[in-house]
Formats: C-alpha cells, structure tokens, sequence
C-alpha cells in the first residue's frame, strides 16, 4: 500500500496524471491544466503516506457495512421465519418473503443509490463535502445500531414487520452508503491520483473483508445469530473509525493544501481555467458561488469517453457475477467433499473474485496504461465481452436450453474469475480516477459524483441483463 514519493512531480490545480512508459508504444497522455506548483505554494508531502491511509480506509468503509448487510443471508432467512419451528414453506407470504428476499434486496438496494447519485449531484454546490460525509456516515451508523439490538429480539411473531424494517433499513444503508462513497471521491479528485485510487482500493478491500468473514463463519459453523452480531458491530466499530479518520483529514497539511477554496464553477462551464497555484490568485470559498448546480453539459462532454468505459465495464462484471459464478457447481459435487459441496462457490467466487479485484485496483496504484484519451482503454473494455460466453459454457447449473457443458475442469471457473476481477479492478480504476482529472478542479467533485453515476448505471443494467442471461442458459 505504500506509494513512492512524488516530490519529482508537476501538479496542477486539479491533479497529478504520471504516464508510465506502454508496452503498447502509445505516446504518454498528459492532462489538461499540468503544471508546476508557483513559488508562493510550496507543496507539502504526504507524510507516512497519512492521507493515502485514510483514503484506503474510507474506501472499506463506505461499502463494508453494505457487503456485511448482504452477506448474512442465514441470518434473514432465521428471522423471517418462525423461529420456534422449522420453516415450512406452507404460508404463502412467507413463502413470498424467503423466496424473493434477495430480489427484494437488490431493488432496495438500487434504487435509492441511482436517486441519491442524481441528489448529491444536485447539492454538491449547495451543501458542504464534510456535512454531506459526516451525514451519511451518522445515518448509516444509526441504522446498525438498530438492526444489531434487533439480532437478539425474538420477531417470530411479526416475520412481516421485521421484513418491511429490513428493507427500509436496506435502503437507508443503500441510499447513504452512496453519498458517502460518491462525495468521498469527489473529494478526491482535488488530490493526486494516488488518493482515489487508495479509496477505490479500499472498496475492493472492504468486498474482500466479508468474503473472508462469511468464510470464517461457515466454517466456524457458530449460532447465526452471534456471527450476524460480530458483522454488525464491526460494521458500526468501522463507521465510527471512519467518522473519526475523516475529521482527521483536514488537519494533515498535506490535504489542506489540495482542499484549499477553489473558483467558483459557474464562471468557467468547461473554458479554460485560469491558474490557480499562484500566490497571487485571489481563491474564491465555494459558498460564494451563485451557481446552485454544477453545469452537467461540459462534465458530460469531458467524460463522454470514459463514462461509456465504464458502464460497459460494470455491465459486464454485473452480467456474470454473481448470478453465474455463484451457479457454477464444482464437477465433483458429488464426491461429497466439503470443497465441492460447501467451499467451492464462496472460494471461487466470492473470496477469488473479491482478491483478484482488489489486486487490479492495487495495480494501479503503479501502473497506469493506457492513458484516458487511449483508444486501447475502451478496446480493452469491450473485449471482457467475450467473458461471458465463457463463463456460461463452465458448469452451469441447472441448464435447461444450453445443456453442453464445455470446460469439463474446476479450474476453468477459478481462471476465469481471476480474469474477470483483475480486469474489473484495473480497468475500472483507471477510468475512475481519470474522470475527475479532465476537467477544471472546481468541476472534480462534481465529476466524481457523475462517475459514480456511470458505474450505477452499469449495475443496474447488467443486473437485468443476467435475469434475461440465466432464462436463456
């Protein structure tokens, strides 16, 4: 996680962009707006790598508590039952409930994260970054705690109301786990691109964490209830921790210098910036601007390219996992071995896929080829497409229309979600980090709110897509 030092760089106002050397034989791609800091701005180092720290941390928290939330299916499916007998299936609705719980979970978790993406765009003139973050982490912190009291409350007796909780509180968690995320990033495209990646990361981290929790559970094999306990409180502990982190940031000097006030952004709409690193340049507070929303058109036109990247490759990833990957039976699942019969699916998907894209992220944090105007970055991009095919020929099952099962090797699946981890994180990064550095820095958190928006879209539509994908294997 260490990064090397950049004191032999040039940054400008909005970011750093280094071109590493391509194997491609691609000419490096400077930025717009690069240039040396003036002599009246001396810019400081990020001492023991602190900022990039707490980004990577921020990064685990703002999706963990979700990941941990989704995670603890056993845990639903006890409580939405009657928990003095076994479940029967014989009640309708709560046939209903156990059956189409997931599904319920997606749409709560979804659709509040698209409408909070379009509000928080619309309030990044309006509100300020710290009361949004500190906000949403409050909020997401209060919903834990209620949901960790009701792991030890009996609701045999009101299954329905507990599941109509469940959801509001899924879409709470949803909804503010998205400004969290979304502002944090935007924040960071004032920084160095070393510090969206490190939130980036920090993400695929937070992913991996819960593989390696459920894990351990399963194998632990403990009351459900007390494991749901363990992932709630951790999940709450970590809030707090990023709570205390993010009020941290601003007193590094290092942030200060890139968090300094910026010009107003109705005054430029995507011209040409004037220089903002001289000492002799009056700084604007962002709450003196009159413009109440940042101008979409010239974010848009800017990001065009890269927005198409990655949708598509969110489309992609979202197509396959997890609705395939966790249908991939091992070919030896009738041996009876727990590997085949109990492991074999969250080894191979959950933890395998979650490492693989945590390590492309980290990559990144190194190498960064091809550039943001490279036109390999989207030929890269589409070519996953050819992912899915290869997926559905592994071990499907059940297959009612493509009954050929081609690759008869249970390492065939593992290779295959190694590949498509490690594309998603690298990939992924990379047109992530770019958006916010192609544009104007007073339009950088903005940009990152779109960004985000992009990989929304991208989920949501390879969700859908793997319903119609699965009906037709």
């Amino acid at each position: 996680m260490a990064i090397g030092s950049e004191d032999a760089e040039c940054h400008s106002s909005n970011s750093t962009y280094r071109p590493v050397t391509s194997s491609l034989g691609a000419e490096p791609e400077a930025l717009p707006g690069l240039d040396c800091p003036g002599p009246g701005l001396q810019r400081p180092e990020d001492r023991f790598n602190a900022a990039y720290i707490i980004f990577f941390c921020l990064g685990i928290g703002s999706l963990l508590p979700w990941n941990f939330f989704v995670t603890a299916k056993e845990y639903w499916a006890f409580k939405l039952r009657n928990c003095s007998s076994p479940a029967t299936g014989k009640d309708p609705q709560d046939a209903d409930i156990l059956n189409y719980f997931e599904s319920y979970l997606a749409v709560a978790s979804t659709v509040p994260s698209l409408l909070c993406l379009v509000a928080n765009f619309l309030l990044v003139n309006r509100v300020p970054v710290r009361v949004r973050v500190l906000a949403s982490l409050t909020v997401t912190l209060a919903v834990f705690v209620v949901m960790t009291v009701l792991v030890k409350v009996d609701t045999s007796s009101w299954s329905p109301a507990f599941f109509a909780v469940t959801i509001v509180c899924m879409a709470v968690v949803s909804g503010s786990s998205t400004i969290f995320n979304s502002s944090v990033y935007g924040l960071t495209g004032s920084f160095p691109m070393r510090n969206a990646q490190a939130l980036i990361s920090g993400v695929a981290m937070g992913g991996t964490i819960s593989a390696v929790a459920s894990l351990v559970d399963l194998a632990a094999t403990r009351d459900v209830t007390d494991s749901t306990l363990a992932f709630f409180l951790t999940a709450a502990v970590f809030l707090g921790l990023c709570m205390g982190l993010y009020m941290l940031l601003p007193r590094l000097e290092y942030s200060r210098y890139y968090m300094r006030p910026m010009f107003p952004a109705h005054m430029f709409s995507g011209e040409e910036a004037p220089p903002q690193d001289s000492a002799s340049t009056p700084l604007v507070a962002p709450g003196s601007s009159r413009s109440h929303m940042p101008p979409l058109r010239p974010i848009l036109k800017k990001t065009g390219g890269l927005g198409f990247c990655v949708v598509y490759l969110f489309l992609i990833t979202s197509l396959v996992f997890p609705a395939i990957c966790t249908s991939i039976e091992s070919l030896r699942k009738g041996s009876g071995s727990p590997w085949a019969t109990t492991f074999f699916v969250p080894l191979t998907t959950f933890l395998l896929y979650n490492f693989a894209d945590l390590c492309g992220r980290q990559v990144t944090a190194w190498v960064q080829v091809p550039g943001p105007k490279s036109k390999v970055l989207p030929g890269l991009v589409l070519l996953r497409t050819g992912l899915v095919p290869l997926f559905v020929l592994c071990n499907y099952q059940p297959r009612r229309h493509l009954t050929t099962v081609v690759f008869q090797s249970d390492v065939y699946p593992v290779l295959l979600t190694c590949l498509l981890g490690l594309s998603n994180g690298y990939l992924g990064t990379l047109a992530l980090i770019y958006g916010p550095k192609i544009v104007p820095r007073e339009l950088a958190e903005a940009t990152g709110v779109v960004m985000a928006f992009y990989m929304a879209m991208g989920l949501v539509l390879g969700s859908a897509c793997s319903a119609l994908l699965v009906h037709l294997i």
